[in-house]
């Protein structure tokens, strides 16, 4: 059965295509990657393996059948049990503009991605025949999305709304938050130091003042934060400062603006800190969102 293949598992975290991309992986060694966001939404499927999904400052510990609903500025992680069984998962990248594009003013199929949903969880834990379906649902899609045959790629957007609205349904059920609440766990602290962190990000900021303010030292805040959240507080820092920074530029704001806007204390330090996190400098960036090169 062609959803028993496996494709060769990559560390790229950027979209290929412009509609959506889905990918079998089975990996019988560790392969973490660290914290990171993307610019697109993300459905990953744990079918095998143990797993503690990171995301911003919650941990989930995953079961095999459970989902994971990652929104584009969401930093996340998983991190795998290194001698465990071998890890096996589906994941699917939605372009945003593509996905929102499917939706209807009835119907937001984005709704189950969105934070501010009282409620909201990244982790669904679906009873065993919606599990099912939805699995079934993924796996027709890779089928159709891998292939060139005729009507395809129309059955595959079919495929694609078909699921986003199960998902949708099964983030809207509350009956499962109490099944969820034993294997999702977060740190008042660290949640505190987050949301300042999220508010101030545009200040200058550092660990020192940030055990000051909340009456904790130092070295016991770096231990809980890297803990619970998956690095440090000066990488958490910097990554929340880039991709709001890459959110204003793809919004037509100015590199020198953007940069002065988050935090960066010079242009400098802006520039590479954004060429070593993706790749290009903040003019390119800005190009590749126009279209221009």
């Amino acid at each position: 059965m062609a959803g028993n293949n496996y494709q060769p598992y990559t560390r790229r975290q950027t979209m290929i295509r412009k509609d959506f991309e889905i990918y079998r992986y089975r990996s019988s060694y560790l392969n973490e990657v660290e914290l990171h966001h993307h610019d697109f939404y993300e459905v990953y499927l744990l079918l095998r393996g143990e797993v503690a999904y990171t995301v911003e400052n919650h941990i989930y510990n995953m079961r095999p059948g459970d989902l994971m609903l990652v929104s584009p500025l969401e930093l996340h992680q998983a991190r795998i049990k290194p001698d465990g069984d071998a890890y096996e998962r589906i994941v699917l990248w939605i372009d945003r503009g593509y996905l929102e594009n499917l939706s209807s003013p009835r119907t937001s199929l984005t709704r189950c991605f969105d934070t501010t949903v009282p409620g909201h969880t990244n982790l669904l834990r679906l009873p065993g025949t919606q599990s099912a379906e939805i699995r079934r649902v993924l796996e027709r899609l890779r089928e159709l999305h891998s292939s060139t045959a005729y009507g395809n790629d129309l059955l595959a957007q079919c495929s694609l709304m078909e699921l986003m609205v199960g998902l949708n349904q099964g983030a809207a059920d509350r009956s499962m938050e109490k099944s969820l609440s034993a294997d999702t766990s977060s740190d008042q602290v660290v949640d505190a130091v987050l949301s300042y962190i999220n508010a101030h990000y545009s200040e200058p900021l550092t660990l020192d003042a940030l055990a000051e303010r909340f009456f904790i030292s130092k070295y016991h805040l770096l231990r809980k934060f890297e803990s619970q959240v998956g690095t440090t507080v000066h990488r958490y820092i910097l990554q929340k400062r880039l991709l709001n920074a890459k959110q204003l530029l793809a919004g037509g704001v100015a590199p020198s603006e953007a940069c002065a806007y988050c935090g960066f204390g010079d242009y400098a330090n802006f520039y590479r800190a954004f060429r070593s996190e993706y790749g290009v400098t903040p003019r390119q960036y800005v190009q590749s969102t126009r279209g221009d090169g």
